[in-house]
């Protein structure tokens, strides 16, 4: 998803690549869940965190979006997103006591934060958002070590991969009459979202296979 806004007020005025050391330790939040609060339909997922998701709740696709997630248009693309606990404006997986239950495989978006990403020529830098996060005591990490992922390599080429696949489709999208587009999108969604991934396999070879037929067509 990508917001037309203007970096110097959303930012520090830097980026970060994966070695540089941004303020953005919460130091595990210490009970603080305000980013977990009146997100409406911010938090939108990508593939690898509905597999994530999948295997780690043990339920598909469609058993999540009967509880935890929404559909909606991203940028000319249906797109699933976390939905939002309507009676505490929140989200659905914040338990009582405001911690995450799926902490251990949270979405990227969830991931990265205080942090976002830029995209430019294909690829992208990290910067710190600056009024998105209450906490006055972050300290400096290292980003690769705040991201805390396995496989960083394929994982940073995964995400610019769908970011620009996505952003390609959008344009295609918008030379469709409104049924075919949703066709399309529809086609989209089944494809990297409602056709099981095994998750007992590597996702990201299963992920590819996907993506280069998809890639072909566009």
């Amino acid at each position: 998803m990508e917001r037309n806004v203007d970096m110097n007020e959303i930012s520090d005025g830097r980026r970060y690549g994966l070695n540089d050391m941004p303020k953005a330790d919460c130091h595990d939040c210490e009970g603080c869940s305000k980013c977990c609060r009146g997100m409406g339909n911010s938090i939108v997922l990508d593939p690898l965190d509905v597999f994530q998701l999948t295997k780690g709740l043990g339920m598909s696709f469609e058993a999540l979006l009967q509880e935890k997630l929404e559909l909606h248009v991203v940028d000319g693309v249906i797109l699933p997103n976390l939905k939002m606990d309507s009676t505490r404006d929140c989200c659905g997986f914040l338990d009582e006591n405001g911690r995450c239950q799926i902490h251990a495989f949270r979405p990227g978006i969830c991931r990265i934060f205080p942090l976002g990403r830029i995209y430019e020529n294909g690829s992208f830098e990290y910067f710190l958002q600056t009024g998105e996060c209450t906490n006055k005591k972050r300290t400096k990490i290292k980003v690769k070590k705040w991201i805390d992922v396995p496989d960083l390599k394929t994982n940073q080429k995964f995400i610019a991969d769908w970011h620009y696949l996505l952003k390609d489709l959008g344009k295609v999208l918008a030379t469709y009459d409104g049924e075919t587009a949703k066709k399309v999108s529809m086609y989209l969604l089944n494809t990297f979202f409602i056709l099981p991934y095994d998750v007992e396999k590597d996702f990201y070879e299963q992920f590819y296979e996907r993506y280069e037929k998809i890639r072909a067509t566009i």
